[in-house]
């Protein structure tokens, strides 16, 4: 089979590899659609970062060289043994955790936060491939209504609405989103999926703003306006509920603080890759808060899933397909040069 076999800095090749067999515990599954993750463009350019280039990861036994792919969804063709729940054709999508189950996050429920996390397609052969294998545990059914190429976004919209759940927000709340990239997107779609209709997104780029919005949502653009000035005037200086930055820059950070209302919370969802200035100050005469946010459970999934059968996620004008073939210059490279959103790889293709 073809696979997207990741050596190291730079170096991705697509290569014919052994088809992968289902040991105890495990299912393997025919990938219908890979989304391509900013953390694989991360570790394609600048890493290895996560994946471990020489001392095998404790959970999954492996490091370099690893088939990249996390996001994904597919059928199911085989079983492996004492799998109980699952079925061949099962249409199905990935939660990618590998887990202790010892440690205590992952006793008291937050496996997210496991002390030896592993993920497939970074300590693990993962979608990116014809085939891949995975533990029962990390296979979530999709309904009849969800198709696959939507089942490949249950990944990313998790993080997003695990995000969203930890703004501790209601239908009366305001929040506002810094960043209309992928994530932005799926925190938009979380909040309008938890009841909230009083919802800004600050993004300056004009192709992202005009993505989001014809997805139906209110922009603000900061290099034409002023965000907090605006935001005092339409909350009558109390401050909006919940910010969330998945922009991930300082200035998104000042100003997501000084539109916050008391007691209120700032949710980080970017991955900072160098330190940012952050003006404390603006916590601590506002008992306002920064709170961080990794990853998912199965709760998110499940409540993902159930807003995609309802039909709540749409994906016109951001997500589009690129072929495993081509997966370099039609994927990484235009991602990287924001010529594209959000890209699924089709490794059929």
């Amino acid at each position: 089979m073809r696979a997207a076999v990741y050596y190291g800095k730079n170096k991705l090749e697509i290569e014919d590899v052994p088809e992968p067999t289902p040991g105890e515990g495990q299912v393997k599954i025919k990938v219908s659609r890979n989304g391509i993750c900013g953390t694989d463009l991360h570790e394609y350019y600048d890493g290895p970062i996560f994946i471990p280039p020489t001392d095998p990861h404790p959970l999954t036994g492996r490091c370099l060289p690893l088939t990249l792919g996390h996001e994904f969804s597919g059928v199911v063709t085989e079983i492996g043994p004492n799998v109980t729940d699952i079925r061949e054709g099962d249409r199905v999508t990935i939660e990618p955790i590998y887990r202790c189950g010892e440690c205590r996050p992952c006793r008291t429920g937050h496996y997210n936060l496991c002390n030896v996390i592993g993920f497939h397609g970074l300590m693990a052969d993962g979608g990116m491939a014809e085939y891949t294998v995975v533990p029962s545990n990390q296979v979530h059914k999709l309904p009849d209504s969800v198709s696959l190429e939507m089942g490949a976004l249950v990944e990313p919209m998790s993080v997003a609405y695990h995000a969203a759940t930890l703004g501790e927000v209601n239908d009366q709340s305001r929040a506002l989103i810094y960043g209309a990239g992928p994530i932005g997107i799926g925190l938009w779609f979380a909040l309008r999926g938890m009841g909230l209709t009083e919802i800004d997104v600050v993004e300056p780029s004009e192709t992202r703003r005009r993505s989001i919005e014809a997805l139906g949502a209110r922009t603000l653009d900061p290099t034409k306006q002023d965000v907090t000035a605006l935001i005092a005037d339409r909350t009558n200086g109390n401050g909006v509920d919940a910010a969330f930055d998945a922009a991930g820059v300082a200035p998104a950070v000042q100003s997501a603080l000084e539109c916050l209302g008391e007691r209120r919370p700032l949710i980080s969802v970017a991955i900072y890759e160098k330190p940012l200035p952050t003006p404390l100050i603006n916590l601590v005469l506002r008992e306002r808060r920064i709170q961080g946010t990794i990853c998912y459970t199965a709760a998110d999934y499940s409540a993902v899933i159930k807003l995609m059968a309802k039909g709540h996620y749409n994906t016109t004008g951001w997500v589009d397909d690129v072929p495993l073939t081509n997966v370099i210059d039609q994927g990484f490279e235009q991602l990287r040069a924001g010529q594209k959103m959000k890209l699924l790889v089709d490794p059929t293709t």
